[in-house]
C-alpha cells in the first residue's frame, strides 16, 4: 500500500475513477470530508457503490466518524457486511478507544476487517504504542500531521519537526508489530513538499503515504516502491537465506555482509513488495 487515495463520500461522481487510479488503496472519508448535513447522504452513496462488484478490485478504506459519536454507530449500522478491508479510526487516543469501537464493528461484520488507526493528537501520541497493542484487528498507525501540529503551533516545513514525530510513531508501531503510515499532505502544488516528507518517512520504515489528489500518487509510489537495486540484493538474501537453511547454517555472508534473522526479514518483505 505504497499510496491510499482519499475520496469524499459525498462525490459519488470521483468513486469509480479512484478505483481507476494507479493508487495502492482507496480511503472512503465519512469524517472530515463530509459536512455534518450532508454525512447520512454520504453513507448512502458509499454503501450503493460498495454494493457493486467494483470494475477495479483495489484495497478498500473507509474513515468512519469518531468512536462515541452518534455519527460513528450510523456509519457502522449503514456499511455492515459491506467489502472493507480497513476502516479508518480517526483521532484515537487511548487504548480503549480502540476496543470499544472493535467490539462495535465485530458487532457489524461476520468477519470484521482490520483497523488503520490514526495517531492525531499529543495524547494520542504519547500512547501509540498502547493503542497499537490494544486490539489484534489493529494493523497499523497512521500519522495526522495536520491535526497534531497545527493546534501546537508547529511548523511542519521544519524537518526535524517532522522526523520527531514520525520517528515516535514508528517506534510504536514496531513496538506493537504493526505497520506506520504516513500522513497527507495538504498542498497540491507542492510536490517538491510532498516528495521531502514521503522520502522521511520512507527512509523511517514507512508502508506508503496518504495522497488527497490522483497527481500525488505516482510519486508515493515511486518513492515507496523498493528500487531495482534494492529488490536485487533482496532477493540474492534470500536465496542464500535457501541454501544455508539446506546446510543447516543459521548465519550466513552476502555481499560482503552477515545477514541474520533481522536482515532476512526485511529482505523478505521487500521481495514480498516487488512481487505484489
Amino acid at each position: 500500500m505504497r499510496s491510499k487515495l482519499f475520496v469524499p463520500a459525498i462525490r459519488p461522481e470521483l468513486f469509480a475513477k479512484a478505483m481507476a487510479s494507479q493508487a495502492d488503496a482507496v480511503s472512503f472519508d465519512l469524517e472530515d470530508a463530509v459536512p455534518s448535513a450532508q454525512k447520512a447522504a454520504a453513507r448512502e452513496h458509499l454503501a450503493a457503490f460498495l454494493r457493486e462488484p467494483a470494475a477495479l478490485r483495489k484495497t478498500v478504506i473507509v474513515r468512519v466518524n469518531v468512536e462515541g459519536t452518534p455519527e460513528f454507530e450510523a456509519d457502522l449500522a449503514a456499511l455492515a457486511g459491506l467489502p472493507i478491508d480497513l476502516i479508518n479510526l480517526p483521532k484515537t487516543e487511548s487504548a480503549d478507544d480502540v476496543r470499544v469501537a472493535a467490539k462495535a464493528i465485530a458487532r457489524a461484520w461476520p468477519d470484521p476487517p482490520a483497523l488503520l488507526v490514526n495517531i492525531e493528537s499529543a495524547r494520542g501520541l504519547r500512547n501509540a504504542a498502547d493503542i497499537a497493542g490494544a486490539h489484534a484487528s489493529v494493523v497499523g498507525l497512521q500519522l495526522g500531521l495536520g491535526d497534531l501540529f497545527e493546534a501546537q503551533g508547529i511548523d511542519r516545513r521544519v524537518p526535524a519537526n517532522v522526523h520527531a514525530a514520525m520517528y515516535a510513531l514508528r517506534m510504536a508501531a514496531a513496538e506493537a508489530g504493526v505497520f506506520a503510515y504516513d500522513s497527507a499532505w495538504g498542498d497540491i502544488e507542492d510536490e517538491a513538499g510532498f516528495t521531502i516528507e514521503a522520502s522521511q518517512a520512507r527512509a523511517l520504515g514507512f508502508l506508503g503515504k496518504s495522497c488527497i489528489h490522483p497527481r500525488q500518487v505516482a510519486l508515493a509510489n515511486t518513492i515507496f516502491q523498493p528500487s531495482d537495486e534494492e529488490i536485487a540484493a533482496a532477493r540474492r538474501i534470500v536465496a542464500a537465506a535457501d541454501e544455508a537453511n539446506a546446510r543447516g547454517h543459521g548465519a550466513f555472508v552476502v555481499d560482503g555482509r552477515m545477514i541474520d534473522p533481522p536482515y532476512l526479514r526485511r529482505a523478505q518483505a521487500i521481495v514480498a513488495a516487488a512481487d505484489a
